[in-house]
């Protein structure tokens, strides 16, 4: 079985990912890209279904792991009786016109130690046998379109379909090993200084951390959050994926299993204003390109996810000789969801690109083109049902959360021809906007119960209307809100976690019951607290969400408040994106009493 979801941390090169165990096994990895089939992938099966192991042979235990800081270089220390040894991992940036690499450095710490490094490649998602090929200090591992050169100042030997090599490695002494993808058609990188790749990344995160405008307290968390969300954007074509992973469940054992390695518009505007957030206009002004070329056409053909590069076809099958995470099946790749029809993505477009503007990103007149052709088409199905923010799978409904994000997608443009100077039918679209506010107070309120519901006419409530407030829907003291939050705080807590809505009985989704707390509902409850008042309150849930942090500072998507672990896809863009949003809350309100150790960059 896989170890815990927070005994893995991340390192990538903003194309890919992998995830590094405490163990010092790296368990996934995708190559050349976050959406290609999995090289090493052990987290969703057994040991031969891919992994990389370096560690000491025998006896060992871990004793320290963090990050170079302000970087996403991981460093981890075993001890053994002979010595301390460190590995030092990360993915090397600026890689030119090569492929990825990953890099491992063996540094002698104390002592000496005797080392394995054990590597079983199995290509397309654990499946395929790959065939291997010596050339003195290189192996080469071939299997369809993958080219992969392992290399450096350990050789390797084949037994099994699998390579290992032993060495020892004594206080002083640092030994390096690479894994290049090559691809069928480029010629492998010449053999590496490991020593010298894992510094020019370590500097290129420095400087990319340096240009942080955020200096307030909680800064470590803060910045690891950025870093996270910078990992995950993919640098060739500017989209953001909402995690690198794929069916990590929301319920161990459960089939609630999504492949994330997308680009979804929602995921994406929020992580766009959480990178704004912290001063980086630069990713912003990507992403805008990005969203502009994915969405070319005409407006009912926008989709509310897109492959990296904007692929629209995103077929979802399942993977059947994987047995999942923890036995949690299936395992899919693709994600149905990409047919869905989502009105709240309209409100966050908006509300992204206006934000934008407003935090000194140039005006773009593409942008505001595509801005009043997708308020035209808004206009003519808002008041339709939909799947919702949370993509279910059942019949679609009248979702309260859906309506009020067309709200503040017309809001938005409103704002857009008010504040900017933009032409547009700007008195139509204050229609529009009057007419979803009173049928959203009408039809989606409970006056007895004295909360939104999930639905027009629902008993069930939804966490995602804690975003009335935020988004300026109603002020946070209109007793409306007031009666919200307190509703989902009576009726959605877990172990004073917030839960998305009611899975259990008939449950909207149209799936088996049954799902971890939603953290990013857990900092929007934090959110409110904050426009509310309740200072102490906020603070108080912000402190009990860093915790849930793994040692590396990652979040997942959800936390199983019954086994007291992450679950879900990991480290998950929305989580991030809501540990910054609410940081930066949390830190404009705070006192002394409040305030948490700022703590030194990591």
């Amino acid at each position: 079985m896989a170890l815990r979801i927070e005994d893995y941390a991340l390192i990538g090169d903003t194309r890919t990912c992998a995830l590094v165990g405490v163990d010092g096994s790296i368990d996934w990895l995708c190559v050349p890209r976050f959406d290609s089939g999995a090289v090493l992938a052990a987290l969703l099966g057994t040991d031969a279904n891919g992994r990389w192991q370096v560690a000491p042979d025998g006896a060992h235990r871990t004793t320290q792991r963090r990050y170079r800081p302000d970087t996403l270089v991981l460093e981890t220390e075993f001890a053994t009786g002979s010595g301390l040894v460190r590995v030092v991992d990360c993915m090397v940036m600026n890689p030119g016109d090569e492929g990825p690499q990953l890099v491992r450095l063996v540094e002698g710490v104390e002592g000496t130690v005797a080392m394995r490094s054990d590597v079983v490649f199995r290509p397309d998602y654990g499946q395929v046998l790959p065939w291997f090929r010596r050339s003195g200090q290189r192996l080469a591992i071939y299997a369809g379109p993958d080219a992969i050169a392992l290399d450096g100042d350990v050789a390797h030997t084949v037994v099994d379909d699998a390579a290992s090599a032993s060495f020892t490695i004594a206080a002083g002494q640092r030994l390096g090993i690479r894994l290049a993808w090559t691809g069928t058609s480029t010629r492998p990188p010449k053999l590496p200084d490991v020593a010298a790749l894992v510094q020019r990344t370590t500097t290129w995160w420095c400087r990319w951390a340096a240009k942080c405008s955020y200096a307030g307290i909680d800064r470590d968390a803060v910045m690891r959050s950025l870093i996270t969300l910078k990992a995950l954007s993919y640098t060739p074509s500017g989209g953001v994926v909402a995690a690198p992973t794929t069916s990590l469940p929301e319920l161990l054992g459960g089939v609630r299993n999504w492949d994330y390695r997308y680009c979804w518009l929602r995921d994406a505007t929020y992580t766009l204003l959480a990178l704004m957030d912290g001063g980086y206009t630069t990713e912003a002004a990507a992403w805008r390109d990005w969203l502009l070329r994915a969405v070319a056409g005409h407006p009912k053909q926008m989709q509310i996810m897109y492959g990296l590069d904007g692929e629209r076809r995103l077929t979802e099958t399942e993977i059947g000789w994987l047995p999942g995470y923890a036995g949690s099946r299936p395992v899919r790749v693709g994600n149905a969801a990409h047919d869905q029809r989502q009105l709240d993505v309209y409100g966050e477009v908006m509300d992204a690109l206006h934000q934008a503007r407003a935090n000194g990103l140039p005006p773009d007149d593409d942008a505001w083109t595509l801005q009043v052709r997708l308020m035209s088409y808004l206009e003519t199905i808002w008041a339709q049902p939909d799947d919702g923010i949370w993509e279910i799978r059942g019949r679609r409904q009248q979702f309260v959360h859906s309506k009020v994000m067309a709200w503040v997608a017309f809001d938005r443009a409103i704002k857009g021809v008010e504040t900017f100077g933009f032409e547009g039918p700007v008195d139509q679209w204050r229609q529009v906007r009057r007419a979803i506010f009173d049928e959203v107070c009408e039809r989606g309120y409970d006056p007895k119960r004295k909360t939104f519901t999930q639905y027009y006419g629902s008993d069930e409530l939804d966490a995602a209307v804690l975003l009335i407030a935020p988004v300026g829907f109603l002020p946070a003291d209109d007793e409306r809100v007031v009666g919200t939050v307190a509703a989902i705080e009576k009726n959605l807590l877990s172990d004073g976690f917030v839960q998305r809505y009611t899975t259990e009985g008939l449950s909207v989704d149209g799936l088996p019951a049954g799902e971890g707390a939603f953290l990013m509902c857990t900092f929007w409850l934090a959110d409110n607290y904050t426009l509310a008042g309740r200072h102490d309150e906020a603070r108080a849930l912000f402190d009990r969400l860093l915790d849930l942090r793994t040692a590396t500072g990652l979040l997942s998507e959800e936390y199983d408040t019954t086994n007291h672990r992450l679950v879900g896809n990991f480290p998950q863009a929305f989580s991030h994106v809501a540990l910054i949003t609410t940081a930066l809350s949390v830190a404009a309100t705070a006192g002394p009493a409040q305030r948490r150790g700022a703590g030194s960059p990591t």
